[in-house]
């Protein structure tokens, strides 16, 4: 779903009370767990965290005006969805994520490139997912960034 929102607060205080406790929680993680340098704000609709232009003043690729995005949450119509770009550029990365899953969550892993579903609000992997939260510094994710877009 998409939500009319000009700052993640505003996002987080639209949503239903069971999506707003999960998404209040994400938030915490990345606030926690993501290494420093990298930023919260509202990224296509969602609540995003990116590399801001003063450390990576290229930006986007797809449209330099944007800073370079990471990491993004939302709450879809039947699931929340964390959007993790590392996952999705980086192998070794992905794969211990799919390996580490099972032993945190009930339920099969749902995921595609770089999006993880939850569809119950009560089986989301938060000690899995600050560990991944934390694994990617902003410099790191420039590297692999660069070296798998071709300007």
């Amino acid at each position: 779903m998409k939500y009319q929102a000009n700052t993640p607060d505003d996002y987080e205080a639209a949503l239903p009370a069971d999506r707003r406790e999960v998404i209040r929680n994400l938030r915490k993680l990345a606030a926690d767990h993501l290494p420093e340098g990298f930023e919260e704000t509202m990224s296509y609709g969602m609540i995003g965290y990116v590399v801001p232009h003063e450390l990576y003043p290229p930006g986007y690729h797809c449209d330099p005006e944007l800073p370079l995005p990471f990491l993004n949450l939302a709450s879809q119509k039947n699931f929340i969805a964390v959007y993790h770009s590392g996952i999705y550029a980086d192998k070794s990365l992905h794969d211990w994520f799919v390996k580490e899953y099972p032993g945190h969550c009930r339920y099969a892993l749902d995921m595609g490139k770089s999006c993880v579903r939850f569809k119950k609000m009560d089986d989301i992997p938060y000690a899995l997912l600050a560990k991944l939260f934390g694994k990617v510094t902003p410099e790191q994710w420039i590297a692999v960034y660069e070296k798998n877009v071709k300007r």
